[in-house]
């Protein structure tokens, strides 16, 4: 389908929807993937939480979330349209992302996989953990907005062993999957999120019980000397038209051999240098780097953002994330990996850069491809 067709089709469905009146966009936005607000002894907690304010929850220091970037003169309704159907040369690639397929359930030790964007696979201290897992072909609730490339999605639920613990960053559409969470909910022994996230577990049929949730700072001990840490993270939430409406975080996992930072989204601040003052190193971290812009980098890391963010944590190894699956914004998809590689000369910790699917040894020196090259 051309794109002139494509648009004309657009309408012609937009058109129909709103002719089916109130009733078929109020069906449409309750479906479960969409979520429901926080009630009960949730919303109690959250109302308790000293980052939530006037019914909604606040970055450590508030920021905007887009800003007009200097130099550009576009309004958001213009930006999002060339978003959505502006050229997209340069912006997906021009054949299938190359992936490694492991044998998940055959891993042994502390390891761990990228699996595509934010998607991770640890091993640790004999727990099994997946971080914001996304397996479908569009990051969004409309089948063509932010379609994934081309042999990203060399994984899906049947490839996973059991998971102790599934941690979710945030409620956005490209780390919390509804059809993906829900195809791994019989493998899920326990859900770690920040506040507010837990509702949609429990609205998808989770026991409450296997819901770990709770604010920044919070620290969760599961046993056998692994602790989970939920962070601050600069960023934002929310499924449709209300901002807000729970937390986020990034997460750190640490056992008496190995500490492990996830960044979740968001923008470079402050708390980076408190987290590695907290923790003192981190042996890898997973770095958000890519869906970049001057406008937003409040809320999304630019290249030198990450790289200076990398050192704050006193990272020794670092993997970056948000890239490789999804154009979420107008930069070439393969440059988060080329300007984050320049940024980081002489930063004292190694870029790692896996394709989808190898596995990361947290021991000993690796060599990956440049495979995002082409």
């Amino acid at each position: 389908m051309n794109r002139r067709n494509f648009i004309r089709n657009f309408f012609i469905g937009a058109a129909g929807l709103t002719a089916l009146g109130g009733g078929g966009i109020f069906y449409y936005v309750n479906r479960p993937e969409f979520g429901r607000k926080p009630s009960g002894e949730r919303l109690k907690k959250i109302l308790a939480s000293p980052h939530y304010f006037n019914g909604r929850f606040e970055c450590l220091t508030p920021v905007q979330v887009m800003s007009q970037a200097e130099g550009e003169h576009e309004n958001r309704l213009v930006a999002t349209w060339k978003f959505l159907f502006g050229d997209k040369t340069g912006l997906v690639p021009p054949k299938p992302i190359p992936s490694v397929k492991t044998d998940l359930h055959s891993l042994n030790g502390d390891c761990a996989v990228w699996l595509g964007h934010s998607s991770i696979y640890l091993q640790l201290a004999g727990r099994k953990i997946l971080l914001d897992p996304v397996f479908s072909s569009y990051a969004s609730p409309i089948f063509f907005v932010n379609r994934a490339f081309d042999g990203s999605n060399a994984y899906s639920a049947a490839d996973f062993p059991a998971i102790d613990i599934l941690a979710i960053t945030h409620d956005h559409w490209d780390h919390l999957d509804y059809p993906s969470i829900m195809s791994l909910k019989p493998k899920i022994k326990t859900v770690l999120c920040p506040l507010g996230v837990g509702e949609y577990f429990e609205q998808w049929g989770f026991d409450a019980d296997k819901i770990i949730e709770d604010d920044w700072d919070a620290v969760i001990d599961f046993g056998r000397g692994l602790t989970a840490h939920i962070l601050p993270s600069q960023h934002f939430s929310g499924r449709l038209l209300t901002q807000n409406p729970t937390e986020w975080c990034a997460f750190a996992f640490v056992t008496p051999a190995r500490k492990i930072f996830c960044s979740g989204d968001g923008g470079y601040g402050q708390h980076f240098r408190d987290i590695g003052k907290k923790f003192g190193s981190f042996d890898l971290a997973f770095m958000e780097n890519g869906q970049y812009n001057r406008a937003w980098h409040a809320i999304h890391m630019l290249p030198d953002e990450t790289a200076q963010a990398s050192v704050d944590i006193l990272a020794r190894k670092v993997v970056p994330i948000h890239a490789g699956k999804f154009a979420l914004a107008r930069h070439e998809w393969n440059a988060p990996y080329k300007d984050l590689l320049a940024n980081s000369v002489d930063k004292g910790y190694e870029p790692l850069t896996p394709r989808i699917g190898e596995v990361i040894n947290f021991d000993g020196e690796q060599t990956f491809s440049d495979w995002f090259n082409f």
